[in-house]
This record gives C-alpha cells, structure tokens and sequence, in this order.
C-alpha cells in the first residue's frame, strides 16, 4: 500500500464522527486517489451527480437577458467546460455522517447561483461583504434556526456554535431535525445541517458549551467575531458572553420565542452599555450558578420584563417544576427568531442604523387574535 492510500484511509478514519465534509477535486492527483479510495472502501455510498442541471443554472443567470434554447444552453455549457469533461468539473464533496456524495459547482461559481435569487434584496457587494463576516452563537435550540437561516441566505462567512446538550425527543417540538439525530450533540447537528445546505460556509463547533474557560477563544480566536448570537438556558452564561462581548466590543442578539421579543446590545458602538440594558445590574456570573427553579424564574422575570410576556408565558412560568419541566417553546415562534435574528444580524453587518434596545415582533397584536387562555 503506498503513501498516498495510507493518507486518504486515515482521513476517510477520522471523517466518520466529523461534521465537516470532504472536498475531492479531480485536477489534483492526491484528491483523485483519495476519491478512488473512498469508493473502493465503502461502495455503499449514495452518489449524487447533477453537475450539468447546475451548469445550465450557471449558464442562465449569465445571460439574464436571452432565452436560450435546450441546444444554445449546452453549447454554453461544453464552452465552459473548456475541454474538461463533467466528471473532472467542478468539486466532489462528501458527508461522512450520510455517506453522501453530491457533485457541485466548486466555491465561487456554487456561490453565484445559490445566491442568485437573493438579489437585489442583497446586492452582489453586500454578499461579498456578508461573506467576509463572522458570528457567534451560544445555545443550538433556538440557535438551531439562527444558524440554519443566517447559512440559507449566506448572510456570514463563518459560524461558531457552541452547545454542550444533546438533542432529546423533547426537542423536536422547535429544533427543525430528524429521529435519527436523537442523542447527538445540537452544535454537531446543525454543523451537519449547514454544510449540506451549504459546504463552503466555515464552521466551527464548540461542543462542550461555553465557559470561563474558552469564551475568548470563543469570541476571538483566529479573528474577532463580527457578532454575538446569545440564546443559551444558562443564567451565568448569558451575563459571562455579554461582558466578555462587550470587553471586546462584539454587538450582542438575542431572541427569547415569546411575543417575537428581541434584545440588542450595540457594544460595539456603546462599549460602556449595561449589560442586559441594566435589568441585573452588574451582576457576577458566578452568582447565577447552582440556583434554584425558583429563583431562575425569578432572574428571568427580570431579564425578559415579566409584566411584558405573554399570557400563556406566565402561566407557563408558575408551572415549571410542578406540571412541566421548563417553560414551552414553539415551533412557529422558534422559526419567527430565527428570521428576525438573521434579518437583524445582515442590517448590523451591513452597517446599517440599528439600535440597542428591545423590540417586538408580535404576532397576536399584528393579526389580532383572541388571548384567552386554553
């Protein structure tokens, strides 16, 4: 067995437990012979090749303005091709979690075309610069759809996700995932997730939560974060994130899936702002360690305004502990943040006018439906 085989089994080794695929481009030899190893040791892969559907895609968005026909399509096609047969174009990628292989256009021309129809409610510049961009989030189940939106409209360039829990029955109320991710890690899954919507989105994990320990690595390691998603169950966690964010001038987003409730924190632009708009003062993060149910429910009345929550919110709140376990979260309401959270991070980083503060987008006072409790 030569170098090059022992190479491509080792990385095929490594891959299984991976959220990260595997990129083979056929004009490079150590690629082609890593490809050739692949299908040889597991010929049970499942093969998706529609590289020329993908072309004539390509083709089309660049002549918006002609209506080709079936035979000018592919003569643009074979043009550029150049010479290079279709098997040889573009990149292979392969997700070792599924056994997926998905032939694609590779990084710039991928891009192009998925991001076709995002103009020109994002223009090609401003995608460019999105693309530049990096956010942070903590907590994958409302951080789930956050980072699953953000990824589908390639509104960033690089995600970090950080969760120690793993996915529970429980969670398939809100998390957008299937059975079989039961019992894996939520930063893992979505991981998963991101890289089949789309491979060439970096993305890094941080499966065992975030603490004392690692938030500035977190925050900063190989470039500062552009933007700080906060959406985690832990208390001490919550005010950790915003002071280091705020030490390191991250701006902070936060989505609560009640009433369409989220928080801005413009620290980078108001480096002296109160945490949490001084709802808890300056609090030590140690302090929110080891507490109580009820005295979690009481620090979060005081952080989500408890007179302002919904109805079913504050029944919800008095039943933690009794007759449910923690308080509810919905799947309509989980998706709702996670579009208002994306919608509100791509304005952030694009420089537009957003302030800190803490607004509403709430959907029975928009349509006007009956509060009356079930």
């Amino acid at each position: 067995m030569d170098m090059s085989t022992k190479s491509a089994e080792k990385t095929l080794e490594q891959s299984d437990a991976s959220f990260k695929p595997i990129f083979f481009r056929l004009s490079d030899v150590d690629d082609k012979k890593r490809l050739e190893v692949l299908l040889e040791k597991k010929p049970d892969i499942l093969l998706s090749d529609t590289i020329y559907d993908q072309l004539f895609e390509l083709v089309k968005i660049e002549n918006p303005t002609q209506k080709l026909s079936p035979e000018q399509s592919d003569a643009c096609i074979q043009k550029h091709l150049d010479g290079l047969s279709f098997r040889e174009y573009g990149v292979w990628v392969y997700y070792p979690w599924s056994r997926r292989l998905v032939h694609l256009l590779d990084r710039e021309e991928f891009g192009r075309v998925r991001t076709n129809r995002n103009n020109c409610k994002i223009t090609p510049d401003e995608q460019q610069l999105l693309s530049t961009k990096k956010i942070g989030i903590i907590g994958l189940s409302i951080g789930h759809a956050v980072a699953l939106t953000l990824a589908t409209e390639r509104s960033v360039g690089e995600l970090r996700l950080a969760d120690y829990d793993l996915i529970e029955l429980s969670n398939l109320n809100r998390i957008q995932t299937g059975t079989h991710n039961l019992g894996i890690n939520k930063s893992v899954v979505a991981a998963r997730a991101i890289a089949e919507i789309d491979p060439f989105i970096n993305v890094r994990i941080y499966r065992h939560g975030i603490s004392e320990g690692n938030i500035n690595d977190f925050l900063t390691q190989d470039g500062k974060l552009d933007l700080l998603v906060e959406v985690c169950d832990g208390l001490d966690i919550k005010v950790l994130a915003r002071k280091r964010a705020r030490h390191f001038e991250i701006p902070v987003v936060m989505d609560t899936s009640d009433r369409g409730m989220i928080d801005i924190e413009r620290f980078d632009k108001e480096p002296e702002r109160p945490i949490l708009h001084g709802l808890l003062g300056e609090i030590d993060p140690e302090s929110l360690k080891n507490l109580s149910t009820t005295e979690k429910i009481q620090v979060v009345g005081k952080i989500i305004n408890a007179d302002e929550i919904s109805e079913r919110l504050k029944a919800s709140l008095t039943q933690v502990g009794q007759t449910i376990t923690s308080w509810p979260q919905l799947g309509s309401a989980v998706a709702l943040g996670g579009a208002i959270t994306t919608d509100t991070c791509r304005k952030i980083l694009l420089g537009m006018e957003v302030e800190s503060g803490r607004f509403y987008v709430d959907i029975d006072t928009i349509i006007g439906v009956s509060r009356q409790m079930c």
